[in-house]
């Protein structure tokens, strides 16, 4: 267990540290995607200065959903045109889905995209969330929203791989647990490379 995890180590680390670009392997499956005309998207990754220690913000996606049903995400969602920025994009879905108001997130900067299987283009932006937000959930998009210690989310221990062979080619899943919870997918993705970012 990290217990060094705090707002300014993540501030600092993220300003000052060279953006990480995700795992090849795992990135592989989507390599072909690469340039095509795909679909803008952003999810938000917010952390919460709790009496306990930083956590971040997570969802529970509804089970009824076309893409990634039933799975554990950050806040998010397709880029509109009415956007200003990907930003813009990842602090209105969250205000969409979670209730999460504007006024209390505070934006740090942005990772790099991801190309998702789903023909995505998903740029995470990291976030300082105001302890007093109040959740308001939209039930058509999420079925739970819940928040996991920084700590556990950013401990490298914590997080297991497995390659696999698929047409010649070898692919790399992530997955994180945490209690009930299985994190996998496209935001084990993210969280492995942020650990790699933050956590030097």
């Amino acid at each position: 267990m990290l217990s060094h995890v705090n707002k300014n180590l993540i501030i600092r680390n993220f300003q000052f540290n060279q953006p990480v670009g995700y795992d090849v392997l795992s990135t592989k499956r989507v390599s072909h995607l690469k340039g095509k005309n795909l679909r803008k998207a952003s999810v938000l990754i917010g952390f919460v200065e709790r009496p306990k220690g930083l956590h971040i913000v997570l969802t529970r996606r509804a089970k009824h959903l076309k893409h990634h049903p039933g799975q554990v995400s950050f806040p998010g969602g397709k880029f509109e045109e009415s956007d200003a920025s990907l930003k813009e994009t990842a602090i209105r879905e969250a205000n969409e889905e979670i209730g999460l108001n504007p006024s209390l997130v505070n934006v740090i900067g942005q990772m790099p995209e991801l190309i998702t299987v789903s023909h995505f283009s998903v740029t995470p932006v990291i976030a300082i969330v105001d302890p007093s937000y109040s959740v308001l959930m939209d039930k058509n998009e999420v079925d739970e929203v819940f928040e996991v210690p920084a700590n556990h989310i950013l401990d490298r221990e914590k997080m297991f791989s497995h390659t696999f062979r698929v047409n010649k080619q070898d692919h790399r899943v992530y997955a994180i647990p945490y209690k009930t919870h299985f994190i996998w997918g496209m935001t084990a993705q993210i969280i492995q490379a942020m650990q790699k970012q933050l956590m030097h």
